[in-house]
């Protein structure tokens, strides 16, 4: 069965007793009882949505071999709105037993890691990885270590945890324009949203030399096709991700919104919204690539249009990964708090699979996204068959 359309393990609804807000949980996959994946809130999220997103998290965890299935949370209530946090604090509340014990969440839209963080402080939870910490044999010595490595500091007044998922999607432009054989120098990206993930990506792609023509935030699409000074409009950001066009550099022409997905560019980043490329208006994007930085960015309708007319389409899952995968490498001790480490491990292994995805692309028009499904299935093959041939799947083990 399509993992698209394969039906989760648990979809569960809340009400919020003071605002009346909804929150879901979609529990699609557990591995050794456990599940990994963030925590959002919009206005306007839905339990489908959701569904979609908990979907996309088990195809992330497998394609990148974690020992864990996939889940998401979700909210529906402006992440803006003073009474935002209190929402928050008593959704993780009303969960805390899947948070003890079988669901680790982490940031996403509309909702930061450190806000998550001291939510879950609040709740004497320690730290949003709580349920994989308190499996350790040390859990004060594990949290030590991703604390550490969530705090390290890394060139240009950022920290390590708060930019390497947008390192992970740069890596995957990196290696989608390596695939063609492009000049990084000549080679130009636009990129719809530049919070957390979109900020990354646009950094990191700025430091490897690729020309940043086009960036979007709620407000509009800020454009020059000589590229924009990226680490100038990083420091124009509030802390919603949007820039203060009062200060923009000499240069910078403010577009719609919209504007972006029709900029002239190489590659595409979707980096904000969920379905930001649908059937009414892919056919907009002249770029020769998308690299679906935000989860499910592109509807199924609309990623058939783009390949049908020869774009090709790096799917979140892949994309997207290197903060779900970063973390797991960190509980597990895999990488520590040098970012040196962290950044050599996601690009070899980010640009391998955007390589291989792409391989099959250029040999027999596969979508990289059935080339990518088809090696996580194979991933789930071999953890049932080793469940199967002992006395059920192995414990998580986290030092």
């Amino acid at each position: 069965m399509d993992p698209r359309i394969a039906e989760p393990l648990m979809k569960l609804t809340w009400t919020d007793p003071v605002t009346g807000a909804h929150g879901y949980l979609v529990v699609h996959s557990l591995v050794s009882g456990v599940a990994t994946g963030g925590t959002r809130m919009r206005a306007g999220c839905t339990v489908d949505e959701v569904a979609d997103l908990a979907r996309g998290m088990a195809n992330k965890t497998a394609a990148f071999n974690l020992p864990v299935g996939g889940a998401k949370g979700g909210i529906d209530f402006d992440p803006k709105d003073p009474r935002a946090t209190g929402v928050l604090t008593r959704f993780c509340e009303f969960l805390r037993p899947w948070l003890d014990a079988s669901w680790v969440t982490a940031e996403d839209l509309g909702v930061p890691q450190h806000l998550i963080d001291e939510v879950f402080a609040t709740l004497g939870l320690e730290q949003s990885y709580h349920a994989a910490i308190r499996r350790s044999a040390d859990p004060a010595r594990t949290l030590r270590r991703v604390q550490a490595g969530l705090n390290a500091p890394v060139p240009g007044g950022q920290l390590l945890g708060d930019v390497i998922g947008g390192y992970g999607v740069a890596q995957a432009c990196l290696g989608a324009a390596n695939t063609w054989g492009w000049a990084v120098p000549e080679t130009t990206v636009a990129i719809q949203g530049i919070g957390t993930m979109g900020g990354g990506a646009a950094w990191y792609l700025h430091e490897a030399g690729m020309k940043v023509v086009a960036v979007a935030d709620a407000a509009g699409t800020l454009y020059d096709p000589e590229g924009l000074d990226v680490p100038a409009l990083l420091e124009l950001r509030d802390r919603f991700g949007e820039v203060d066009r009062g200060r923009l550099p000499e240069g910078v022409q403010s577009l719609p919104r919209e504007a972006v997905v029709a900029a002239e560019a190489d590659i595409f980043v979707p980096a904000a919204i969920s379905y930001a490329l649908r059937v009414d208006n892919e056919n907009l994007v002249k770029a020769k690539v998308v690299v679906e930085a935000a989860n499910a960015a592109t509807t199924p309708e609309a990623e058939a249009a783009l390949s049908a007319r020869g774009v090709a389409v790096i799917p979140d899952f892949i994309a997207n990964a290197g903060a779900a995968a970063w973390a797991w490498w960190l509980l597990l001790g895999e990488v520590g708090a040098d970012p040196a480490d962290s950044f050599l491990r996601l690009r070899t292994e980010m640009q391998a699979k955007v390589a291989l995805v792409l391989a099959e692309w250029h040999l027999d028009r596969v979508p990289p996204r059935v080339t990518a499904l088809r090696q996580a299935e194979a991933v789930r093959e071999a953890r049932n068959a080793e469940a199967h041939g002992s006395l059920g799947a192995p414990a998580l083990m986290i030092p």
